[in-house]
């Protein structure tokens, strides 16, 4: 299992558009992909769950992902999120 906290960089925070953008981020991946946001954990993968966490620019959050592509797939959503990849 691999975590990692980062801060949102997505001008705007995390609202329709790029939930969706990260979501077909996370999809490209085999391993389970979780964020955590305060008390809440959703599946990356899930654009419903993903609507909920209501993320904003400068927010922390944790990605946990487990599996055999675990690694790539935090630093893969990782940028996404930290605004080094659209």
């Amino acid at each position: 299992m691999s975590r990692k906290e980062v801060v949102v960089q997505i001008a705007g925070g995390l609202e329709a558009r790029p939930i969706a953008v990260l979501v077909q981020v996370a999809s490209q991946y085999e391993s389970s992909i979780y964020l955590e946001a305060g008390d809440k954990r959703v599946n990356a993968k899930s654009i419903m769950g993903m609507m909920t966490l209501g993320l904003n620019e400068g927010e922390k959050i944790v990605i946990e992902a487990d599996g055999k592509d675990e690694a790539a797939a935090v630093e893969g959503v990782e940028k996404y999120i930290t605004g080094q990849e659209a």
